[in-house]
């Protein structure tokens, strides 16, 4: 809407749910006549309707009320003595969390190569690399998947080295997690550390690792300073990703709630690391009464009850930035960004799905090669982009035994048992979102 480059462009909004999209329909339409957007806005309850002659298509969907969903992935494995330690995008949890968005999303892919074949599909849609994954290997579809969590790894440089470069680090930032409370501080201190930083960071979508870190201003490394100032930084401060960056010479980006969910170390009943690591689990029923509260002020908004200014800081995440470079032929650099691998990552599975930084251009989107991980680091990525193939195959084929492989593989089950009982337990509870597996 804020894009004087791209007025004149037709933006299609879809959504199964009416309300919903009346919701946002409405909001687009105040949007585009205060600011004078000059776009002509539709809306649609089927994605075929609005996709031919598409050029892009932005896909933030989600199967199910998300909390409630979410919070039965987390659930059904503890009746078997399996506790996983988030259940969003890793883990039992994460297998049928992207089984659930799989089947709608390839849909709309393969309804994209009859309709616009040469338009790139934007995921946002977790569990990231799974549902890259599924279009770029399902689909002949162009594919690239954006996620904000690269400026957590730009929250931790500049909450370390913020007094040396001179931030304002604003006091309360007890987290990395999805606290709502801690959002604005985190935000502070990642804009300021953009300005000043640049961070290359590789790896998988939410197992990312920062590989350098150099002063804008003055080109020094300070990846050394980082470390030496980083030991001695609050030590109770997200303390997993302390106990893998000591072991594996590598900082990891995402914060200790997303990162446990790849690791093999966090759900031992006997020892209950998440207590030693104080991983906090997702607040569902906060997050599912905050959905409520968000549709309340967006209706308002809509209906023109409110302001709208708030508006105004709002950030496409990476979408308007891909839209606006490939279609007007200017030049960007995207911090992060997930496609196929080529090679970017040098010792990766080629075509899996790999999150390094991105130039966009009229030409298209490309990854920056960043060279190879650590032999460990880059073993650990390749295990979870492996069960991830397998979980996405197993997905769109309906196949109980790639599913159960795909279980048996994950760090966290440790009985082949357990696995059979959570997986049957997970079809039948989830029936009617995964009917593949019924045929």
């Amino acid at each position: 809407m804020r894009s004087k480059k791209l007025r004149g462009s037709t933006l299609a909004l879809v959504d199964l749910n009416e309300q919903s999209l009346s919701i946002v329909k409405r909001l687009a339409d105040r949007l585009n006549q205060e600011w004078d957007a000059g776009l002509v806005i539709e809306g649609y309850k089927r994605h075929q309707d609005a996709l031919p002659d598409s050029h892009f298509v932005v896909c933030a969907i989600e199967v199910g009320a998300r909390e409630n969903l979410w919070q039965k992935d987390f659930e059904i494995p503890l009746k078997y003595g399996v506790r996983q330690p988030y259940a969003e995008n890793g883990g039992p949890g994460g297998f049928v969390h992207a089984a659930r968005n799989i089947i709608p999303i390839v849909s709309i892919a393969r309804d994209m190569e009859k309709a616009c074949p040469e338009a790139w599909f934007i995921n946002f849609t977790n569990p990231m690399v799974r549902i890259c994954d599924a279009v770029n290997r399902h689909s002949k579809v162009k594919v690239v998947g954006l996620c904000h969590q690269i400026y957590i790894g730009y929250c931790y440089v500049g909450l370390v080295l913020g007094d040396e470069l001179g931030f304002k680090i604003p006091k309360g930032i007890l987290n990395m997690n999805a606290d709502v409370s801690q959002r604005p501080l985190r935000k502070m201190v990642a804009q300021q550390a953009v300005k000043r930083l640049d961070i290359r960071a590789a790896g998988t979508n939410h197992f990312s690792w920062i590989l350098s870190i150099i002063d804008r201003e003055t080109g020094e490394d300070l990846y050394p300073r980082f470390r030496e100032r980083y030991s001695c930084f609050n030590l109770d401060f997200e303390p997993l990703t302390r106990r893998v960056y000591d072991a594996f010479g590598l900082m990891p980006v995402p914060g200790d709630s997303h990162l446990c969910e790849y690791l093999p170390w966090l759900s031992n009943p006997v020892t209950k690391p998440w207590e030693k690591y104080k991983i906090q689990l997702y607040d569902w029923e906060l997050m599912a009464s905050l959905r409520e509260l968000e549709h309340d002020r967006l209706n308002k908004m809509a209906n023109g009850d409110t302001t709208i200014e708030s508006l105004l800081d709002s950030d496409s995440e990476g979408a308007l930035e891909m839209i606006e470079n490939f279609t007007c032929g200017g030049t960007h650099y995207h911090l992060a960004a997930n496609l196929p691998n080529v090679g970017q990552i040098s010792n990766l599975p080629m075509n899996t799905i790999v999150e390094t930084p991105v130039m966009v251009d009229g030409a298209g989107i490309h990854p920056v090669h960043v060279g190879g991980l650590p032999p460990a680091v880059a073993e650990l990525c390749r295990r979870e982009l492996f069960i991830s193939q397998l979980s996405v195959d197993a997905a769109v084929e309906g196949s109980r035994e790639k599913a159960l492989q795909c279980l048996l593989l994950d760090p966290v089950i440790t009985d082949i048992e357990q696995a059979k009982l959570i997986l049957d337990d997970y079809l039948l509870s989830f029936k009617v979102y995964l009917p593949q597996f019924w045929l």
